[in-house]
């Protein structure tokens, strides 16, 4: 292909909408901006073809020039590091020749690209040297609605990365910013579609010839991607389903720290692992309620609830605001970005091993350690089967991130096979672990005297989910690994 190819790397950070006009930007870069005023018009197929096959088109006009610009829409979690086609072009016709990979992508359906959205933005830049900054005030819109869009691009020249984290917290301490997770290319085609559900996780895609080190960072990203989505939808309007995927993204992220921790130092992935228990546990309360709530359905006691569930979403969206979270997300993508870990002596080895066996082998401790944690099942207490739930749990999810590596070797069947049975155990697992811990729940609420809610965790049903928690265990145990 015939067409000038980069790699940019920037890390993009969400902005409170009025904190354009109530920092002293000047002062705080140390010099007055370039200010620059952009259109920009994106495009693409009726049928959103060309972002289905992950790329975005636009053509971007400052004063009387206008740029043409295709991206591979792939990012990772707030730091920017994709492929990049871009070249001057006259008017706002996009030239679809052998420069990007539009027409090769799309084909026929070249023919039937056409406008989209369009961005309205007050661009001010600063060059600091190493890093470029530029901070956008834009005004994003489809043909049916509009949005606001408030953000910072810090974007690195040479080997100045290290210099954006050390910028990027001076930015906080001047007004609160959050990692962002979407380019203006994803905010547009989202605001074209209805309000976006909850994120659940999404495969990570893994070649089989990447190191462990590669793959922990893809993994890692893509669980800060499915926090970050959700973490703002519960901060926008309270979502459930969002709270919900907002833990898992946090239990993942865990696990894959957990499962990949002969790479980097203990104290690394203990410190880790503390702040990210500590963020779950602050949305823990909310999630308890959520589940009360709908086991109790419409009426008298989800009004009763109400106010508990009030308090504990607004707990649960001053944590996700709060300096310790904010700082959390910068200084994890800070670490796993230019950490020692990847370069100190120690690591090396572990780091560079292929992923395939590294996968395979993390697989088999966690497939033993489920097995040696379910032994004598009917004798397990409610504590030992909680132990085990974890323990699925994270299989489960490791067996999720390393799919990839297997799916096309003859194991596809094997690999959701073994889905089903991960799935099927932890749903029993976690119906005994609700009815174990509901006095103490209820108790906490004052409604352990209230007959028709105790009656919601009645404990007849445990003996079916024991039966059927032991028939899944035992599937489980006896299924044949999908990764050897």
């Amino acid at each position: 292909m015939g067409g000038k190819w980069s790699e940019e790397v920037e890390l993009k950070l969400e902005l409170a909408p009025d904190a354009r006009s109530t920092v002293d930007w000047p002062a705080l870069f140390g010099a007055p901006p370039t200010m620059i005023a952009q259109h920009a018009v994106y495009f693409d197929t009726p049928d959103r073809a060309l972002a289905a096959a992950g790329f975005s088109l636009r053509i971007r006009t400052s004063g009387t020039k206008c740029v043409q610009t295709v991206k591979a829409r792939a990012a990772a979690a707030g730091l920017f590091a994709r492929a990049e086609w871009e070249f001057a072009v006259e008017g706002d016709i996009p030239v679809l020749d052998d420069r990007t990979p539009v027409a090769a992508t799309l084909g026929a359906r070249t023919a039937k690209l056409g406008p989209v959205f369009t961005i309205e933005n007050e661009r001010m830049l600063w060059d600091l040297g190493g890093i470029e900054v530029a901070l956008d005030h834009a005004r994003l819109a489809t043909p049916d609605a509009e949005t606001p869009i408030d953000e910072i691009e810090l974007e690195a020249k040479g080997n100045a990365i290290p210099a954006l984290f050390a910028l990027a917290r001076r930015i906080d301490a001047a007004t609160p910013v959050q990692i962002a997770i979407l380019s203006k290319a994803d905010r547009g085609y989202r605001l074209l579609a209805p309000p976006a559900p909850a994120e659940k996780a999404r495969p990570v895609a893994l070649a089989a010839g990447i190191t462990a080190a590669e793959a922990f960072c893809a993994i890692a990203r893509a669980c800060l991607r499915q926090f970050r989505l959700n973490a703002a939808t519960v901060i926008e309007r309270g979502d459930p389903g969002a709270l919900h995927q907002a833990r898992v993204a946090l239990r993942r992220l865990r696990s894959a720290l957990a499962v990949h921790a002969p790479l980097f130092p203990p104290s690394a992935a203990a410190r880790w692992d503390d702040e990210l228990r500590w963020l779950a546990g602050e949305l823990g309360a909310a999630r308890d309620l959520d589940v009360l709530a709908v086991r109790a359905g419409p009426g008298a006691l989800a009004d009763r609830l109400r106010p508990a569930r009030e308090a504990a979403y607004a707990r649960a969206t001053a944590a996700l605001l709060a300096p310790r979270a904010r700082h959390l997300m910068l200084d994890f993508v800070e670490w796993l970005t230019i950490g020692d870990w990847r370069t100190g002596d120690e690591a090396a080895a572990p780091c560079a091993r292929p992923v395939r066996g590294f996968a395979a082998e993390a697989l088999d401790r966690l497939h033993r350690k489920v097995r040696k944690r379910g032994r004598h099942f009917a004798r397990l207490d409610d504590a030992a089967r909680h132990r085990l739930r974890k323990t699925v749990k994270k299989l489960r999810y490791t067996a999720d991130f390393f799919a990839p590596l297997f799916s096309d070797d003859g194991q596809s069947a094997a690999l959701r096979d073994h889905a089903k049975l991960t799935e099927a155990l932890q749903d029993r697992l976690g119906a005994l672990n609700d009815i174990a811990t509901a006095p103490q729940l209820l108790r906490s609420l004052s409604l352990d005297a209230v007959p028709e809610v105790v009656a919601l965790f009645a404990t007849g049903d445990r003996e079916r989910l024991l039966g059927e928690a032991r028939t899944a265990f035992r599937a489980l145990r006896d299924a044949a690994p999908f990764w050897r």
